[in-house]
């Protein structure tokens, strides 16, 4: 039986950026942590940056001292590995390498008592794999938190195969009690968030790849027109490009190289010539001052006729849109079942579906200008469009002119499929989908774990539910189709889901799959 780990004394084994940050958390919450690193100067040393960190926020007004000085009262140096043998919970947070991690925990197991929770804040390594080394693995977990720790509050905890329910219990309850939102997930390679985010990366690397746009104008799209706290590129180049990389290619080489979770070769090069992001001065972008910086690429500003605008089909997934014609471009509704789509004066203009404006123009006989998602139109700075190549100039410019006039800058895309949001967005949650079917996690923590750890605007389960799951599955088999590729296959649920059979199990609020 698991004792209540309420009062339980904390060992922190790794003092890096991680550890200290875990050490501060368990110590906020009035735990006493005894925090080890086999270096000792490093365990001395992250102490004494963690005094200096929270001084400066006293100093400012934004901390208390006593309860600074309190929280740092009990964090206390351990000198050696014997000295844990009390501690009701050991956490680790050591380099990633599986031989370390089991080594480590074979020595605890015999120093520890029976009762002794073992967990490891590994990103990237099977839990089993490392509670394979223990007599006892069913004591053994994943509590894997996300940087920095302190203000992060996603705590992946991580079923092996041998670990106890009432291990998992226990640790939910305590992420809990330290103000943080734990999700549930089994180990598999990623866990929930860094499977779940690569298309984020992937789908914007491969546009740059394919020379549709510069980076900063593909960031534009996903960041401001999509509703994305950052660009992808953006992202990587502060996560740090080696860093990111090394991510995907651990988890393309965990699922047997998947094509899904394919790395980009234009990272790779990054990574080689040593351009690193913030890090390094270099990556996608400068940050050495050198030179100019480059801006994102937006159309000038249009004249054009006003325009005659009727909207057909259900807009009810993108009501901002459909708010905005109506009310600054007055527009006219011919509501139905079919999918949204407007008549600016003679040009189709609709979300695209994963086919490109071209495809869709020649098989309807009229000029097409296709769309690109966003999390909310109505108040996005930016729209993302993409004509196709039968239009004349008038046929762009009128679409361009009206969507300046309702206060949007306007980014044009070349013709390419599923344009970038909503390729990323069907990506993201195709691979939700499949983390769900597989009861790696169920759909309300996979949907918190992508909301709380990468910080995205909509679960993207959310998301897939709001669009509807037959739109996401015809882009899904609309990509697949253009490219050939088993990357874009769509998972089984996501084909159960668009057919209307949802699992009896399947829910985004109560009663999700057991994970």
């Amino acid at each position: 039986m698991i004792n209540s780990l309420s009062n339980a004394d904390v060992a922190v084994i790794g003092a890096g950026t991680m550890g200290i940050g875990i050490a501060q958390v368990a110590a906020q919450a009035g735990h006493r942590v005894f925090l080890y690193d086999i270096a000792a100067e490093a365990g001395q040393k992250a102490l004494a940056a963690l005094r200096s960190r929270l001084m400066k926020r006293v100093e400012a007004g934004k901390a208390d001292a006593a309860a600074t000085d309190a929280l740092l009262a009990r964090i206390a140096p351990a000198a050696a590995l014997p000295d844990l043998a009390g501690c009701g919970l050991v956490i680790e947070a050591v380099a990633e390498r599986l031989e370390i991690k089991q080594s480590l925990f074979r020595d605890l197991e015999a120093i520890c008592s029976a009762d002794t929770l073992f967990a490891s804040n590994t990103s990237s390594l099977s839990i089993t794999a490392i509670a394979s080394a223990l007599q006892h693995p069913q004591r053994m977990a994943g509590l894997h938190f996300f940087n920095p720790a302190p203000l992060m509050k996603l705590v992946e905890i991580v079923r092996g195969l041998e670990t106890s329910a009432d291990v998992l219990t226990a640790l939910q309850a305590l992420a809990r009690r330290w103000g943080k939102q734990p999700v549930l997930c089994r180990s598999t390679p990623g866990f929930i968030v860094n499977r779940v985010a690569r298309p984020f990366y992937a789908e914007t690397l491969r546009a740059l790849e394919e020379q549709i746009a510069s980076p900063a104008t593909l960031d534009a799209v996903v960041r401001d027109a999509g509703g994305f706290a950052m660009g992808p590129l953006q992202l990587t180049d502060l996560i740090g490009q080696d860093v990111n990389y090394a991510v995907t290619e651990s988890v393309f080489s965990a699922f047997c190289f998947d094509p899904r979770f394919q790395p980009s070769l234009a990272q790779q090069e990054l990574v080689l010539a040593g351009h690193l992001g913030r890090k390094s001065g270099r990556g996608f972008y400068r940050y050495d001052n050198a030179g100019t910086q480059e801006e994102a690429a937006f159309a000038a500003p249009v004249s054009a006729p006003a325009a005659q605008i009727t909207l057909h089909g259900d807009w009810s997934s993108l009501p901002g849109l459909a708010g905005a014609l109506q009310t600054n471009a007055n527009a006219i509704i011919e509501a139905g079942q079919t999918s949204p789509f407007a008549c600016i004066n003679e040009v189709t203009f609709m979300l695209t579906n994963g086919k490109t404006a071209t495809q869709t123009a020649a098989e309807t006989g009229k000029p097409v200008v296709l769309f690109d998602l966003s999390v909310d139109y109505a108040n996005a700075s930016v729209i993302a469009i993409s004509p196709a190549l039968q239009n004349g100039e008038q046929h762009n410019a009128t679409i361009i002119a009206l969507l300046q006039s309702l206060g949007k800058r306007v980014i044009v895309l070349p013709d390419y499929p599923g344009l970038l949001t909503l390729r990323t967005v069907a990506m993201l949650c195709n691979e939700a989908l499949d983390v769900v079917n597989k009861r790696i996690a169920s759909a309300a923590d996979t949907d918190t774990a992508m909301r709380y750890g990468v910080n995205y605007p909509l679960g993207p389960l959310a998301w897939g539910a709001r669009l509807g799951w037959k739109t996401l599955l015809q882009v899904m088999d609309n990509l697949h189709e253009f490219y050939g590729e088993p990357r874009y296959r769509p998972t089984p649920l996501l084909r159960q889901l668009a057919a209307g059979y949802p699992p009896a199990d399947f829910s985004l609020t109560t009663g999700d799959r057991a994970a």
